[in-house]
């Protein structure tokens, strides 16, 4: 499966949000600059995250993007869903019943296993990224990390 690079952006991005003084806001132009990223795109694509309810926005001064929730109750699944949506990547179009190798309809009851197997992988995927936190994330960065991250990022910390 190969997500679009704008699920790594907003990865990255919750996770930098993750780090800073709880209520602290970040600017897309804060974000694309500190990961040298292209302003306006990043800008449409945070927007997405504020949709699928991961992350609060402001205008006006001082404002920006922040986390809508604690980071504990922020899973990687909820971030990738929000950009991408919940579609699974394999969808079986039953090839098995065409062309010179068809098989006949009363073998073809059952979904076939290769299309078993997709599924299972991807609801391993799924519950991976759900099992896991920006709380998560954030505990594995290095203790230097968040203070450097909210330094480099908003000039605070």
């Amino acid at each position: 499966m190969k997500l679009p690079v704008s699920t790594e952006w907003l990865l990255h991005c919750a996770a930098s949000l993750a780090q800073l003084e709880p209520g602290a806001t970040a600017s897309a132009a804060q974000l694309a600059q500190y990961y040298d990223l292209p302003p306006a795109s990043l800008a449409k694509q945070l927007q997405a995250l504020v949709r699928g309810g991961v992350l609060t926005a402001t205008t006006g001064p001082g404002g920006g993007f922040r986390l809508a929730r604690p980071t504990s109750e922020i899973t990687l699944l909820g971030i990738v869903e929000a950009v991408d949506g919940v579609s699974p990547p394999y969808e079986c179009r039953e090839i098995r019943q065409r062309g010179r190798g068809a098989l006949p309809a009363e073998e073809c009851r059952t979904p076939c296993v290769l299309a078993e197997r997709m599924g299972r992988a991807h609801e391993a995927w799924r519950r991976s990224l759900a099992e896991t936190s920006l709380a998560d994330i954030v505990a594995e960065l290095p203790p230097e990390a968040p203070a450097r991250t909210r330094r480099r990022l908003t000039g605070m910390g």
